[in-house]
């Protein structure tokens, strides 16, 4: 079965930026649509971005709309977030999340097949 890896994670300042990766280790290239949630402590995973395997749409929660911007490439499963304007209240784990089934963006979490392990990124001065 696919397994998906992130990096990326790390410290930043108020205001920073950082630039999230996951890539999905298939045999074959392949596209489907893939998300990335965070997870604070003590909570439940929590939407942010989903791009659809076709890379024209996309998805934002409205916390993050503006901020952050999800991309891939087009001829197999790796996703990026980059986040501008970091903010305390972003600090999380960040997951990578893929569906085989569906081809549009996806922000229920329950509907997404494989999770990554998550990279951490913290937001402080």
């Amino acid at each position: 079965q696919v397994q998906l890896v992130e990096t990326g994670g790390g410290l930043v300042q108020p205001g920073g930026s950082l630039r999230l990766s996951c890539s999905a280790s298939e045999d074959t290239d392949s596209r489907n649509a893939m998300g990335w949630f965070r997870q604070f402590p003590g909570k439940e995973r929590e939407f942010v971005a989903a791009i659809g395997a076709s890379g024209r749409s996309t998805r934002y929660s409205g916390s993050v709309e503006g901020r952050f911007t999800i991309s891939r490439e087009n001829t197999k499963d790796t996703i990026y977030l980059q986040m501008n304007g970091l903010k305390p209240e972003d600090t999380a784990i960040y997951i990578c999340a893929y569906d085989t089934r569906r081809k549009l963006p996806i922000e229920l979490a329950s509907l997404y097949e494989t999770w990554g392990q998550g990279t951490q990124v913290t937001v402080s001065s």
